[in-house]
């Protein structure tokens, strides 16, 4: 049974009635650029070929019900008194249904008439594994809505929509980047995505060379207090370098020369978080020329430096992942190996040569449940198209 014949059973079995609409959001891999979007700088995810899939049909029930296939759980809330965060018996909303919660509100704050929907939802996206599952719930939503409501709003206006559901509903201050990527995502490439102008562009994924994830087992919660830190900490390192180069609106703006010249005006931490991005910034932008010119062991060297910055500099790794990093770069085939997503656990994201791809996933999911005891999940993704809304 295909994934939408199972779908369109499961939504008759769940409403007694079929489906009539689809909607697909995929998770993304970010090749570089990790927390710099929120700070204006620019980023290379690819949306990948995992997926959130909804089958939905609109209501005029006002309510929104929800069957969580994967958890085992639903829930029904209304289309008002949406910023109580409650269910319609009046109990806190589940983690997981605060992301289509948060895309109604958001919405409904922009005057858009959000209708009431039966839906029942899936993915094949590790939930907390850095691959961007709650980006691609909320863009599943905004989408269907979108297309119930007939508004033609552009990607780009449901990305900064979701965004904003992230930030002020669900509590997370993350950046653009993850719904940027579901929804804008070209098969067969990376995003060059410019946080502050909106600009971007595909770059082509050289032929012969695979995504290979690496689940390491380890979870974390992003609406926990590190990651809402980290952009507080660059946000205290911006206020206190503009107060010496006005120019300076965010970490994206900071040279190396200003900050040679200035940045022992910070505090330590708040410094390492600063001289992340900065460093960020520009492996981000060599790294693209290296990949257009095809130098795969220039930009695996690039996603290397990347890791250990976002290990010594910005703290967000932890030893199960840099144990998957480290013996990653020692395995034949293997170009670059990195953290991938917001870190605390996760996943890493490994360039490969595609005839490498199974001796290198033997061989390290087997060193790493030797060397720390868990076991790694680790699967071969493909760069994939961005969100999308069919007929059931």
């Amino acid at each position: 049974m295909s994934i939408d014949e199972r779908l369109r059973s499961e939504f008759q079995h769940a409403f007694g009635r079929p489906p009539r609409w689809i909607a697909r959001a995929p998770g993304r891999v970010n090749l570089l650029g990790e927390h710099v979007d929120y700070n204006d700088g620019w980023v290379l995810p690819a949306a990948i070929d995992r997926a959130v899939q909804i089958a939905a049909t609109e209501s005029d029930s006002g309510l929104v019900r929800v069957v969580a296939l994967d958890f085992s759980e639903s829930v029904v809330f209304g289309l008002q008194g949406l910023a109580a965060k409650n269910d319609a018996d009046g109990n806190p909303l589940p983690g997981w249904a605060r992301y289509p919660a948060g895309v109604a509100w958001v919405m409904a704050a922009e005057g858009l008439p959000v209708v009431g929907i039966d839906a029942l939802l899936t993915s094949n996206i590790p939930p907390a594994s850095g691959l961007s599952s709650s980006a691609a719930i909320e863009v599943a939503f905004a989408l269907l809505w979108d297309h119930l409501g007939g508004w033609g709003l552009g990607r780009m206006s449901l990305a900064q929509l979701c965004q904003r559901a992230e930030n002020a509903y669900v509590g997370v201050s993350c950046g653009l980047m993850d719904q940027f990527a579901s929804l804008h995502g070209v098969a067969g490439c990376a995003l060059l995505f410019d946080c502050r102008d909106l600009r971007w562009e595909s770059v082509p994924l050289p032929d012969g060379v695979s995504l290979v994830i690496a689940d390491s087992g380890v979870r974390r919660a992003l609406d926990d207090s590190r990651y809402n830190q980290r952009r507080a900490e660059c946000e205290a390192a911006a206020r206190i370098l503009a107060r010496q180069l006005p120019g300076v609106r965010a970490l994206r703006d900071v040279t190396p020369q200003a900050f040679a010249r200035h940045g022992g005006l910070l505090p330590p931490d708040i410094r390492r978080r600063a001289k992340h991005v900065m460093d960020e910034c520009a492996r981000v932008l060599k790294a693209v020329e290296l990949l257009r010119a095809g130098d795969m062991p220039g930009f695996g060297a690039e996603m290397r430096e990347g890791h250990s910055s976002l290990r010594d500099l910005y703290e967000v790794s932890c030893h199960e992942l840099d144990v998957l990093v480290e013996i990653a770069g020692r395995l034949p085939g293997c170009h670059g190996a990195r953290l991938t997503g917001a870190g605390f656990g996760g996943c890493t994201v490994n360039l490969v040569d595609r005839s490498q791809v199974e001796a290198f996933r033997q061989a390290l999911t087997e060193e790493y449940h030797q060397r720390v005891g868990r076991e790694a999940t680790v699967w071969v993704c493909q760069a994939a198209e961005g969100g999308t809304v069919v007929p059931a």
